[in-house]
């Protein structure tokens, strides 16, 4: 059966765009400015502190990756910082020095470092990224595994890399990346979403059904029935799992599903129409433009 995760991390459509070595040493802070985009970070020796708008502080040691599908602004400090200003930074600026082993450095200038980190941070392609990443965790701490360290130090090196073939490279291992990162996080404490929404195995038997068949006309009943529930078990559990009722859930991805078809211009409002689930051009049409503000037939020409 289709695994909406893969699905979702495919649909967004990632590419890699620019990762650095940061590292620090004595007493330091610096400010990041929100900006959106996926970012993540993995500390390669030492302690930090992140300070996440909105959530606590946290204690970041070797080994830990932090994964922010939309970045907002952060702070990233010692652990004894002191008094220390924090210094405003926009995450998407080279380093002022060359990359190669030396990054950018905060705080003492020469000496060894305390800590040393790899951060990166990318794009999506997808026109519907927002509402996708709504899905995602706004913040995901993974620790303790094997395969993620390997992963970031081979985008580490495809991105230091000229060889032919680097933006396809990159492409499929920030994929891997994310669907590592995202699946070795604890899931039954992350906030409502696509996550928490499979660690249900009820609410998970209709969230693969809806993605392995969108074009099968599912209802609320269909769904509870595969998943072994009442009709109003299900809909209450979908809904504070997912953060949406079931019905909302299916029509966004419908949406989201056919956004791809129109912008791949292989196929007619018809064909796509019947894809996505609607016996009709017309019905299609209507649905699609109530949700995205166009009919179908002009979006495809602008994309």
């Amino acid at each position: 059966m289709v695994d909406p995760l893969a699905e979702v991390i495919a649909l967004l459509r990632p590419r890699a765009v620019f990762s650095k070595v940061v590292s620090g040493a004595g007493a330091w802070a610096v400010r990041y400015a929100e900006f959106g985009q996926p970012s993540f970070c993995a500390v390669l020796e030492g302690e930090c502190v992140l300070a996440v708008e909105g959530q606590e502080p946290v204690m970041l040691r070797s080994g830990d990756f932090i994964l922010m599908p939309a970045t907002p602004g952060f702070t990233l400090s010692a652990v004894e910082a002191g008094a220390a200003a924090p210094v405003l930074r926009d995450p998407r600026n080279k380093p002022p020095v060359p990359e190669g082993e030396q990054g950018l450095r905060h705080g003492t200038p020469d000496g060894p470092a305390d800590m040393r980190m790899l951060g990166g941070y990318f794009e999506f392609d997808s026109p519907d990224a927002a509402l996708l990443v709504a899905l995602l965790p706004a913040l995901l701490l993974v620790r303790e595994t094997a395969a993620l360290p390997t992963l970031v130090q081979l985008v580490r090196q495809e991105c230091l890399a000229t060889l032919p073939g680097r933006d396809l490279v990159l492409g499929r291992l920030v994929e891997v990346l994310l669907i590592e990162a995202l699946r070795s996080g604890h899931h039954d404490g992350a906030p409502p979403g696509l996550l928490r929404g499979l660690a249900d195995a009820r609410v998970a038997v209709g969230l693969r059904l809806m993605h392995s068949a969108p074009g099968h006309s599912w209802t609320v009943d269909a769904l509870a029935r595969e998943a072994a529930l009442s009709r109003s078990t299900f809909f209450e559990r979908f809904s504070r799992a997912v953060g949406q009722p079931p019905m909302e859930y299916l029509l966004a991805w419908r949406m989201a599903l056919a956004k791809r078809l129109l912008n791949g211009g292989e196929l007619g409002v018809a064909e796509v129409a019947e894809r996505v689930g609607y016996s009709s051009a017309s019905t299609f049409s209507t649905a699609f433009s109530r949700h995205v503000g166009l009919p179908p037939g002009r979006y495809a020409r602008q994309a």
